[in-house]
């Protein structure tokens, strides 16, 4: 029973979270806002330090990406200010950047620490700071979205005279942000210095969000099968018998036997995760960032797959210089542990050309920014690499049992050419979404590799034979299975050429908005007649559904709606910068289960709280929840959601009666299909009762 604690502990422990997200409101980051002089003097360039301390698993967007990319900027307002002038914009310390593949375009962003600073001009000796930075507040690990804004006062005194010192104060007023409850931000008095400032933000340690999707355990999980794959290459499969030459009578004693077979498999460990340790250490955020989005290093990435997989394919050998194999070689010959430690290195050498694409794989895949994960992920590799050669240097006898290398081994390594060639044009296709080349839309890509993996079945079945392979009269049941399921996978992706989602390759293909010809979005746009709408829907001129959903942009008028239709009345507390709103509409509103239920059993309303459409005057009013005024569209949805649901992330899902009561618990980002059916279907069924 032990083992399955753990088990029961991590359900609890995500029980516990999912049911906190539906009735709380999500703490903001904490900010420090304070000017970075320490005297101030009428004429002279002062900086406001604004700080955010951003809690883990979550991170804002910055403001030096493109405003139409879709995810809200971080902006300043310092109107009512007194005492200076403004010149440039907000600038942002050092963020982060990434391509987002669901918003198609390059952002920037902040995690663990954010830093922006604000250059002011002082214009008069009383100085009154007034502001408030706007910013959206995102998680990749409970798929939410918040908008938040953050009020600050700071007071202080300038002096025209040089003698004179500045005496400088600063208070706090109350500050009553929207999404603001158990606020313990801060605006510090203290002015510090600005350089040190900066330094410091330059070396904390963040958690980089596209963590939060796979996680460091199934990272080395993966680089762990990665290790065992790399076994059964032809460079290192025949280095088995290598070893077992090496090692067989050179111990006097069998511990010593066994205490150098260790220090070998320790040695190929070490060999490797300082390797890992070399790429987390000169890779930073910016190096990250650049590898993984540049177009230098992608197509760079993309000619060395290109060629190892014409190696692989046999069209030439991928082979060290001999020279250097050599000295190496004869290093591993000396006696003692110097000899052990380079028979390791020999085999880490002469298995590179196999070993490499695996191994740069793992770290390009491990480029994050964070200084944990390529180690990690080399450990993980070198751990399962390191195994096999540890037990036949202790037990040399097993190699009997192994079969022989031959024709099988030259079949594994075109299978893995087969594969290098899919894969390099995964960095092209990176390359080409940044920069819009425009060279691999989704249905050229997806092109590719149907031809690819369905020469790869006919080679497994024997129809196509390549330079070193050996005669077959039959194949083998193994080799039947795996041709069998390479031509599964070719069907599967054959749909996608007319625009199927094919959502286990989400992650690889390129946006379906790059698809040519998309035979089922045009389909999906018709109107069903169950789903016609009553009136105009207000805001429908620049607020719109996906897949071809009909529906309102306006609580009133859709509850109205819903008692004429007499339906339930599905809310969707959603934003333009919401990405996890747009992958919940991607994965699960396009399924067919779920779009038909969505468009003719409820009637639908989209809140959208980053709408910034003002709203005429005599549509204004206060907030019972905050004292502000709320006078657009986005900041009245805003408020709505908290005062009225007390929550203040997206994607945030509710469904109410006409009496504007909850048929069923709301629901927040959930990509799996069947519980969203489910959530759907218990609305209906309690809505029949009532």
């Amino acid at each position: 029973m032990s083992r399955f604690l753990p088990l029961s502990l991590i359900a609890l422990l995500l029980f516990f979270f999912q049911v906190q997200s539906f009735g709380q409101l999500v703490s903001p980051p904490k900010w420090t806002i304070q000017l970075a002089e320490k005297d101030l003097k009428v004429g002279q360039e002062a900086e406001i330090v604004l700080k955010a301390s951003i809690p883990m698993n979550w991170y804002i967007y910055s403001n030096d990406f493109d405003e139409n990319a879709g995810p809200v900027l971080t902006t300043l307002s310092l109107e009512g200010s007194k005492g200076i002038s403004v010149k440039e914009k907000l600038s942002p310390i050092n963020p982060k950047k990434k391509f987002d593949k669901v918003w198609e375009a390059d952002i920037t962003y902040f995690s663990g620490i954010g830093e922006f600073r604000q250059k002011i001009t002082i214009t008069e000796p009383n100085v009154e700071i007034k502001g408030v930075v706007e910013y959206q507040m995102c998680s990749d690990v409970t798929g939410q979205c918040i908008l938040y804004e953050e009020d600050f006062t700071i007071k202080a005194t300038a002096v025209s005279d040089e003698p004179a010192a500045a005496n400088a104060t600063t208070t706090q007023e109350p500050t009553v942000a929207p999404d603001s409850a158990n606020r313990e931000s801060t605006v510090a008095a203290q002015p510090t210095d600005a350089d040190s400032a900066s330094k410091e933000n330059r070396t904390v340690v963040t958690l980089d969000p596209e963590e939060g999707k796979g996680g460091l355990i199934g990272f080395m999980f993966v680089a762990f099968l990665a290790g065992l794959a790399a076994l059964l290459t032809p460079c290192v499969f025949p280095m088995i018998p290598m070893t077992v030459t090496f090692f067989t009578g050179r111990a006097k004693s069998r511990a010593v036997g066994i205490r150098n077979a260790f220090i070998y498999g320790l040695s190929i460990i070490a060999i490797y995760t300082i390797a890992g340790t070399a790429v987390a250490a000169i890779q930073g955020p910016e190096f990250a960032n650049w590898l993984s989005t540049h177009w230098v290093p992608n197509v760079f990435f993309f000619l060395v797959f290109i060629v190892f997989a014409m190696a692989f394919l046999g069209m030439f050998e991928l082979t060290l210089p001999s020279g250097f194999v050599n000295k190496i070689d004869a290093k591993s010959d000396k006696g003692g542990l110097t000899g052990v430690f380079f028979m390791a290195f020999t085999l880490v050498l002469v298995s590179f050309s196999c070993t490499g694409p695996i191994v740069g794989s793992i770290l390009i895949k491990s480029a994050g920014g964070d200084f944990i994960t390529p180690i990690a992920g080399m450990f993980a590799f070198s751990l399962a690499f390191a195994i096999p050669f540890t037990l036949f240097a202790i037990f040399p006898e097993w190699l009997n049992s192994l079969p022989k290398s031959g024709g099988w081994l030259n079949s594994v390594k075109v299978v893995l050419g087969f594969l290098e060639l899919a894969l390099a044009f995964k960095f092209l296709s990176i390359a080409d979404q940044v920069y819009h080349w425009g060279i691999l839309d989704r249905d050229i890509y997806l092109a590719i590799w149907i031809v690819i993996f369905g020469l790869l079945g006919f080679y497994l079945l024997g129809k196509i034979r390549l330079p070193h392979d050996s005669k077959m009269e039959h194949i083998g049941v193994p080799r039947l299975m795996l041709a069998i399921v390479t031509f599964v996978f070719v069907v599967y992706m054959i749909p996608g050429l007319w625009g199927a989602p094919l959502k286990a390759l989400s992650g690889y293909l390129p946006p379906i908005s790059s698809h040519d010809f998309n035979l089922l979005e045009n389909r999906a746009t018709g109107t069903s007649e169950s789903n016609a709408l009553d009136e105009v829907p207000k805001y429908a001129d620049f607020l719109h559904f996906p897949h071809g959903i009909q529906g309102y942009f306006d609580y009133k008028q859709a509850l109205a709606a819903a008692k004429k239709q007499g339906k339930p009345l599905f809310i969707d507390f959603t934003g333009h910068g919401c990405v996890n709103c747009r992958e919940m509409e991607a994965r699960v509103w396009s399924d067919p289960q779920v779009l038909q239920r969505l468009k003719n059993d409820f009637v639908m309303v989209a809140l959208y709280i980053d709408e910034r459409h003002p709203l005429p005057e005599s549509e204004w009013y206060t907030s019972t929840y905050d004292g502000k005024v709320k006078s657009t569209i986005g900041k009245q949805n805003a408020d709505f959601q908290i005062t009225r649901f007390n929550n203040n992330a997206q994607p945030y899902y509710v469904i109410l009666d006409h009496n504007e009561e909850l048929l069923v618990k709301p629901k927040a980002y959930d990509t799996n299909i069947q519980n969203f059916v489910n959530f759907l279907e218990e609305a209906k069924a309690e809505f029949g009762r009532r």
